[in-house]
């Protein structure tokens, strides 16, 4: 028969509970759940849940990772500290890639992927961005730059989060997409920050971070109005009252 379980968290899925009668082949149990996360059993009256742990997770788990030692680094001077930090930040770009890629040519995207995936993407940018304003050597990234880029971030989310209660999902635009490949484009530049090959690797990472600002507040505009016409309540019909005789 199928049973549903109730939510475990918010933006988790509904778990469908397949129940039949076959050996656990971890405790050689009789009564086996099948999940489309995983497998879940009886042992001693205790239910054992072992969550699928998918290639595209792990990925997206370690991008996460990442990010505290973006912060540890970039408080260390010299280029040495540079070249880790610029090294570590492009690494979790090819896994931004990978996660995505490997989701979507095996099958392996889970619920819990589409939600780590873009929370990846931003603990791994405002982090680096929020510590190249506020490093303590110079040049710094100006602060309202930053400000400016978080803020749309949370304007976003929190618009994604209201059209999600209203039941409808809104996709990720062209144009953020480009404003994420600047700014990260950006980014490894503003990381690795001295001057090699003759070319100012600072000074070019913010000639490209000003054009990924005009794009981030061209596409939250361009999101919000989306947003107004999906969003816009539909009229009501009200039923005439009979008059009382």
């Amino acid at each position: 028969m199928i049973v549903r379980l109730p939510d475990v968290a918010a933006g988790m899925q509904h778990f469908r509970v397949l129940l039949a009668q076959t050996v656990c082949p971890a405790c050689s149990i009789a009564i086996i759940w099948e999940t489309d996360g995983g497998i879940a059993c009886s042992r001693d009256g205790e239910r054992v849940f072992r969550v699928a742990w998918t290639t595209p997770n792990i990925l997206t788990l370690g991008r996460i990772a990442t990010a505290p030692l973006l912060v540890y680094l970039l408080l260390l001077p010299g280029p040495i500290a540079a070249a880790f930090a610029a090294t570590i930040f492009f690494l979790a770009t090819i896994t931004d890639f990978l996660d995505g890629y490997i989701a979507r040519s095996y099958g392996s995207g889970t619920t819990l992927g589409k939600f780590l995936d873009p929370l990846a993407d931003k603990v791994v940018v405002i982090s680096a961005l929020i510590m190249l304003a506020g490093t303590p050597q110079l040049p710094r990234v100006p602060a309202w730059i930053v400000a400016v880029l978080v803020i749309r971030e949370i304007m976003v989310t929190g618009l994604r989060a209201i059209a999600a209660a209203e039941g409808v999902v809104m996709a990720a635009e062209e144009l953020g997409k480009y404003k994420m490949v600047l700014q990260s484009i950006a980014i490894q530049g503003l990381l690795v920050r001295y001057t090699y090959f003759h070319i100012d690797f600072f000074a070019a990472g913010m000639f490209i971070l000003w054009i990924a600002m005009g794009l981030s507040v061209w596409s939250g505009i361009d999101y919000y109005v989306g947003a107004l016409r999906l969003l816009k309540p539909k009229p009501q019909v009200i039923p005439h009252k009979r008059a009382a005789i």
